[in-house]
């Protein structure tokens, strides 16, 4: 990369060509404030919060968009650029609805931030405030228009996830961010995934609060209430208690969910398990007895909506298995609750899951495992739902001792934590269909060009006497280009691993909130991603066929591989799924 010199704050630096004031600001350590700015999601410049002084320029720029040139004098810190930056906030304070003591975002809002930084209080201008209804119409989420700042942030990440059911509407004062036609989101193409409420900078956007739930079912003495965690979980929720990125925390968050009182703590990792032994044994019995190929994984509801949703053309294509969540809330409810001699109808089950659309798929379709009326799981938390309920509970997360899961249902494999991040289902399937076709486990399980952050990996692995073609993708634009080219004959494959999020689970809508500034710069999905990646490189069993807790459920309860029991408890069904807007 050719290097020019500028001169920032009156001081001389070799920065990038090509890069704007902002990267190039970063890039020698002088932070610019942002509120709309987000990295190839939202440069558009419209907060204007990140203006500054640039020798020659008739006005203050925008530093988000506005490139740098060789000579180019930058003043980012000077008495004019700091009271444009008050102004702005306290024009953006003028319409938003101050109420921060009880809002979810208050300490953790980049507004607040900002505003604390500046000194602003709200008090400057006052007048006429538009006022909105909550939207409450979905169940994963709540849009609260008085907290928005227009940054558009959400917009933006709707729009890159190819489903695009929210816009601005109307002018001036009363533009605000809605549906089509003032729709209720839940008539809309929505599928749940919750990457607006991660994109917004404050409380606008936020995702519906279960936690009163839990603690009503955990104060029931008629209830036993178990609490299960998803893979991602443990490489995430360090960052809401001030840890680094991809801090791993498995044994902490074991001794928290015990001390916030549920009776038992299970793995979800051992139900990933079993998503595998079930979806590595339908492919191997697509490919062997011509069953319709590509088969496409189903562990993401956010997919499997909009699978619903937009293309049913692939209905035949895609995994009967329930995700980890449906398996493990079924197990519980039927095998557990068999083997400790208690009513189903007694068991509360809990998940703690990354993604906002598993609130959604609570609701989904054979999702009933111990019979009609009694959901695999009754409440599913998001990681940020369960960080608050620990701070609300007093207690020291970084301090807390590490404990182990309870054992009935917590044993897992490397193949199962590796599920939360983009190519780890595919990865654990691939460890698991290769044991079965050769006859022998693989001398290494690690299958290393499925892994990484970007939208799509392909790769073929000779497997037998089968060179199996495989595709890895995450982000909903990128899938909507591979499912495509498959409907267009451009690309085959045998199975492809499919995840809405950007990143996977470790990137889900439901995972701690990170400042602009943190989620711009730092490589969030790589860093937590490698959390996971090393836990299961350090686990003794990293092949879920050999986890001796699904063998010996298969054995005492399931039957054996595809079974009617098995299809009964772990497996769902599809259909249409219509919208208006």
């Amino acid at each position: 990369m050719d290097k020019i010199n500028i001169k920032i704050n009156n001081v001389d630096y070799q920065v990038d060509a090509g890069q704007t004031v902002l990267d190039a600001c970063h890039s020698v350590g002088i932070d610019i404030p942002t509120l709309c700015w987000m990295r190839d999601l939202n440069e558009i410049g419209a907060c204007r919060m990140c203006v500054v002084e640039v020798k020659g320029a008739r006005t203050l720029v925008t530093a988000c968009v506005y490139p740098v040139n060789d000579g180019m004098e930058i003043v980012t810190n000077s008495d004019t650029v700091y009271k444009a930056r008050k102004t702005n906030l306290e024009l953006l304070l003028s319409t938003h609805d101050q109420n921060c003591l009880s809002c979810v975002r208050s300490t953790d809002c980049e507004l607040q931030t900002l505003c604390n930084e500046y000194g602003v209080d709200g008090m400057r201008f006052t007048g006429t405030r538009p006022r909105y209804e909550l939207e409450k119409s979905s169940l994963h989420l709540v849009r609260d228009n008085n907290k928005c700042v227009l940054c558009r942030r959400c917009v933006a990440a709707c729009q890159q996830q190819h489903v695009g059911v929210i816009a601005p509407s109307e002018r001036g004062f009363n533009t605000h961010i809605a549906c089509a036609f003032e729709a209720p989101l839940s008539e809309t193409g929505c599928i749940s995934c919750g990457q607006c409420i991660v994109a917004c900078p404050t409380g606008a956007l936020t995702e519906r609060d279960d936690t009163a739930k839990v603690m009503e079912a955990i104060s029931d003495p008629t209830k036993t209430v178990i609490v299960h965690t998803a893979p991602s979980i443990r490489a995430t929720l360090g960052e809401a208690f001030g840890l680094p990125v991809g801090t791993f925390v498995e044994g902490k968050m074991v001794a928290a969910l015990r001390r916030l009182g549920f009776d038992k703590v299970f793995d979800t990792d051992t139900a990933a398990d079993f998503t595998i032994m079930e979806e590595a044994h339908e492919f191997l019995e697509r490919v062997k007895n011509g069953g319709k190929l590509p088969l496409l994984t189903s562990c993401c509801p956010g997919w499997s909506k909009f699978l619903e949703m937009y293309h049913p053309e692939f209905f035949e294509n895609i995994s009967t298995c329930k995700s980890p969540q449906g398996m493990m809330g079924g197990l519980v409810k039927t095998y557990w609750a068999q083997k400790n001699g208690i009513d189903p109808k007694d068991i509360f089950v809990v998940s703690i899951m990354p993604c906002t659309a598993k609130k959604f798929e609570l609701d989904r379709y054979d999702m009933h495992a111990a019979g009609e009326g009694i959901a695999d799981n009754d409440v599913s938390l998001t990681t940020r739902e369960l960080a608050r309920m620990i701070k609300r509970a007093g207690l020291d997360f970084a301090n807390l001792p590490d404990e182990a899961f309870d054992e009935a249902l917590g044993e897992s494999t490397g193949a199962a934590v590796i599920f939360g991040a983009s190519g780890g289902v595919l990865e654990a399937a691939l460890r698991t269909a290769a044991a079965w076709i050769t006859g022998a486990d693989p001398v290494s399980p690690d299958f290393t060009e499925v892994r990484g952050e970007v939208g799509a990996k392909e790769a073929t692995y000779t497997v037998g006497d089968i060179d199996v073609k495989v595709c890895s993708v995450s982000g909903m634009a990128n899938v909507e280009s591979i499912l495509r080219a498959v409907n267009a004959g451009e690309k085959d494959y045998h199975i492809i691993e499919i995840m809405a999020c950007p990143g996977g689970c470790v990137n889900g809508g439901g995972q701690p909130s990170q400042p602009a500034k943190v989620r711009n710069f730092t490589d969030l999905k790589t860093l937590r991603a490698a959390a996971l990646y090393s836990d299961d490189a350090k686990k003794v069993e990293r092949l879920s066929h050999n986890n001796v807790t699904v063998q010996k459920v298969y054995d005492e309860f399931l039957e054996h591989r595809g079974s009617h029991k098995c299809h009964d408890i772990l497996h769902t069904s599809y259909q249409l799924r219509e919208f208006k807007y």
